[in-house]
């Protein structure tokens, strides 16, 4: 019978545990299994394809992040968009233009139909200007022009540029209020607590109090809503050159 060996430490004890030979490399030794798995393949057809799925992988990332964030700018900037088009089209309650002066001159007031018009102001979150109506309500009638007042207020310690749009309540009153001078759409450049008020010169057409749709309208809103906008943007109004 031969003699047995002490297992002691070294090769012969750890095939006789089951575990891995020692393999001579640079630094000691590694069990095989992890010393595989450290290492990229040395197929150069292998390792083309993944450096292209990490390329393709980068791009798509950056096409999902560019995409994200043009959502955002456009959720920004869709509703002043969105009232030009009302403005350009006459939907969502939007006023027409005052027709000239000729047209002014032609009218004549409907007396027995009076129309209470209130007024309502709103600021966009990222302007920081104060902007209210100077009256609550006045009472028109047809054919008849009218002259109300806006006040807005810069109270920060720089210059801030605002940009207003309007539509008037209900909505198909729309097409039948008509400005012939007002604030909206033009630049209003305020300067550090600066104070200024804002006419609105407008009349009520006429015809209004043809139309058998309006015969129970007495009340119209007409609301104005400021957007800060930067120096030398002009917004353009659709359908319009």
């Amino acid at each position: 019978m031969a003699p047995r060996l002490p297992l002691g430490t070294g090769p012969l004890r750890a095939l006789a545990l089951g575990g891995a030979v020692p393999q001579p490399c640079r630094g000691g030794w590694t069990p095989p299994g992890l010393r595989a798995r450290g290492l990229r393949s040395s197929n150069p057809f292998t390792r083309r394809q993944e450096e292209e799925w990490r390329r393709r992988n980068r791009t798509a990332l950056t096409y999902v992040v560019a995409a994200a964030v043009g959502m955002v700018g456009m959720s920004y900037a869709a509703v002043p968009l969105y009232r030009l088009y009302c403005q350009a089209t006459g939907m969502g309650g939007t006023t027409g233009a005052g027709g000239g002066a000729e047209r002014v001159e032609q009218m004549r007031p409907v007396r027995e139909r009076v129309v209470k018009v209130t007024f309502n102001a709103d600021v966009h979150a990222a302007l920081q200007w104060n902007f209210r109506p100077q009256q609550s309500e006045i009472y028109v009638v047809p054919g008849e022009t009218a002259l109300a007042f806006y006040k807005a207020k810069n109270p920060t310690d720089k210059p801030i540029i605002g940009i207003s749009t309007y539509n008037v309540v209900p909505f198909e009153a729309g097409q039948y209020f008509n400005k012939i001078q007002c604030f909206c759409f033009e630049e209003q450049l305020l300067n550090p607590q600066e104070e200024v008020d804002m006419p609105v010169f407008f009349y009520i057409d006429p015809e209004f109090a043809e139309d058998p749709k309006m015969a129970k309208v007495d009340l119209i809103t007409l609301s104005y809503t400021f957007f800060e906008a930067k120096e030398g943007q002009h917004l353009p109004l659709p359908g319009f050159q």
